[in-house]
C-alpha cells in the first residue's frame, strides 16, 4: 500500500498529530546518495542489508539498479529475494550457522561466502559436497582482521590475522574454491587513512599467499553526515568524494586496480532517507520525556557515537507558552519505557518554550536505527509517510544532540 505522502515532517505531524513515533521516508534522497556513492565507487556496489532491511528500502534500491546485496542471515536472503529476484547477495558474515550455509547454497544460489577461520572452511565444505557442487563455482573472501579510526569499531570480533589468512586463502585454493580477500574497517570511519592501512595488509597477505585472486571486497565503513553541536566546532569528517579519491589511489598503488572490487556501503546509502517525528510526552524541568529511546530508534544517541540533528515542531494548539522561543537550551532526554537506563547521551538543544505535546523531527536516522529497534515494554515504532522534502533543506534545524555532558 503506497504511504501517505506529505511535503515535509512538519506538514505530516501537524496533520497526523500523532501520539506514536513516525518514520518520514524519503526515496528521492535514498536514490541521490546511492548514485553518489556509485558514481564514486569504480567497483560493485553490495548494499549492506542490515543497515535498514525493511521493504521499501530494499525495493526503491533495485528500482534504482542496485543488484548485489551484502546479507547475513536467511532473513535477510528471504527480504532481498522477496523485491529482487535476480539480485546477486553475498554472504559475507563470517560466521555462520552450518544450516544457515545448506539454505544459501542450496536454496537461494548464493555463491560468495566470506570467512575468518579454518573451521568455516570445513563448514562449507561439507556442504558443499553433500550438494555435489563444483567448489569452482564458489567465491571465498577471507577477511582480515584491520585496524583503524571509526566511531564503531568491528576489529575486535571478526578477521583473521595476516599470517593466519595466508593460510587460509592457500588452503581454499587448494580445495578449488576461488578465492578473494575481504575486510571491515569499522562503521562511520573518521580519517581518509583508514583504507590505506588495511590495503597495505591486503597486500603483504596476497604476495605471501602467491594464489590467483578472484576479487578484492573493501567493506563499508564510509561515513554518513550527521549533526553537530552548532556552539562547538563542527568535526572534520572526511567528504565522500575525498574519501572515494584516496581509495582509488591506494587500490591502484597497491595494485588491486585489476581485479573485481565490491563495496558493502550502509550508512553513507541510507542514513539521509528517513528522520523521525517523536513527541514529548512530559515536560520535566531540564528533561522531556519522547515517546522514543534507545530500546527502539535512538540507539546511536545512547552510544554517544553518532550526533543527530533535531528540529522543533510546536503543538500549535498550545496557546500559551514559558520562556523566549530565540532562547536555545540543552535538555536531557529520556525514552518511552519504564527502564531507567533509556536516557539519550546526549541533551538536545531546542527552544527553552519546548514543552508537553510539542513535536520534535529528528534526523538522519535511516541507518540502524530501524535495524535495532526492539518490542520492549510492548513499544515498537512502525508508522511511516513518505517526505519528498529532504531533512537538511530549507531552514537549519534548531538544536542538535550536544557532545557535552549535562548534570541531572
Amino acid at each position: 500500500m503506497p504511504l501517505q505522502t506529505f511535503s515535509t515532517a512538519r506538514e505530516a505531524a501537524l496533520a497526523l498529530r500523532p501520539d506514536v513515533p513516525v518514520y518520514c521516508f524519503r526515496p528521492q534522497v535514498l536514490r541521490e546518495d546511492l548514485d553518489r556513492f556509485r558514481r564514486a565507487f569504480p567497483g560493485t556496489t553490495a548494499y549492506a542489508v542490515k543497515t535498514n532491511g525493511e521493504p521499501q528500502v530494499l525495493e526503491a534500491l533495485a528500482k534504482a539498479g542496485v543488484d548485489a546485496f551484502d546479507v547475513a542471515s536467511p532473513a535477510e536472503f528471504e527480504a532481498v529475494r522477496r523485491v529482487a529476484p535476480k539480485a546477486e547477495m553475498l554472504y559475507m558474515h563470517p560466521i555462520k550457522a552450518q544450516s544457515d550455509i545448506r539454505l544459501a547454497l542450496e536454496t537461494y544460489g548464493i555463491r560468495t561466502l566470506s570467512l575468518d577461520h579454518e573451521d568455516e572452511v570445513a563448514k562449507i565444505l561439507r556442504i558443499v559436497r553433500a550438494l555435489d557442487l563444483d567448489p569452482g563455482s564458489i567465491t571465498i573472501f577471507v577477511r582480515l582482521q584491520t585496524k583503524g579510526h571509526a566511531a564503531y569499531e568491528l576489529s575486535k570480533k571478526f578477521g583473521a590475522a595476516p599470517a593466519h589468512a595466508v593460510e587460509l586463502l592457500q588452503r581454499c585454493h587448494r580445495i578449488g574454491f576461488k578465492v578473494g580477500i575481504c575486510f571491515h574497517v569499522g562503521s562511520q570511519i573518521e580519517d581518509n587513512e583508514t583504507y590505506e592501512r588495511a590495503l597495505a595488509s591486503a597486500d603483504w597477505v596476497r604476495n605471501r599467499a602467491d594464489v590467483p585472486l578472484a576479487g578484492l571486497d573493501v567493506g563499508g565503513g564510509f561515513p554518513a553526515e550527521y549533526g553537530h553541536d552548532p556552539r562547538k566546532r563542527k568535526p572534520v569528517m572526511p567528504s565522500l568524494e575525498n574519501l572515494m579519491a584516496k581509495l582509488r589511489e591506494d587500490v591502484a598503488e597497491y595494485g588491486f586496480d585489476h581485479l573485481p572490487l565490491v563495496a558493502e556501503p550502509g550508512r553513507v546509502v541510507v542514513a539521509r532517507a528517513f528522520s523521525l517525528i517523536v513527541r514529548v510526552l512530559l515536560r520535566k524541568g531540564r528533561r522531556l520525556y519522547i515517546n522514543d529511546g534507545i530500546w527502539a530508534s535512538l540507539s546511536d544517541s545512547w552510544t554517544g557515537k553518532i550526533t543527530l540533528p533535531a528540529r522543533f515542531i510546536p503543538d500549535p494548539a498550545r496557546q500559551s507558552r514559558n520562556g523566549d522561543p530565540s532562547s536555545i537550551q540543552a535538555f536531557r532526554v529520556c525514552g518511552a519505557t519504564c527502564d531507567s537506563v533509556d536516557i539519550l547521551s546526549r541533551p538536545f538543544w531546542l527552544p527553552e518554550t519546548v514543552d508537553t505535546g510539542d513535536w520534535i523531527e529528528i534526523g538522519h536516522i535511516g541507518a540502524y536505527s530501524l535495524s535495532l529497534r526492539t518490542r520492549f515494554n510492548g513499544f515498537y515504532p512502525d508508522t511511516f509517510v513518505e517526505v519528498t522534502t529532504p531533512f537538511d533543506f530549507g531552514e537549519a534545524a534548531e538544536g542538535y544532540a550536544s557532545l557535552e555532558t549535562m548534570a541531572d
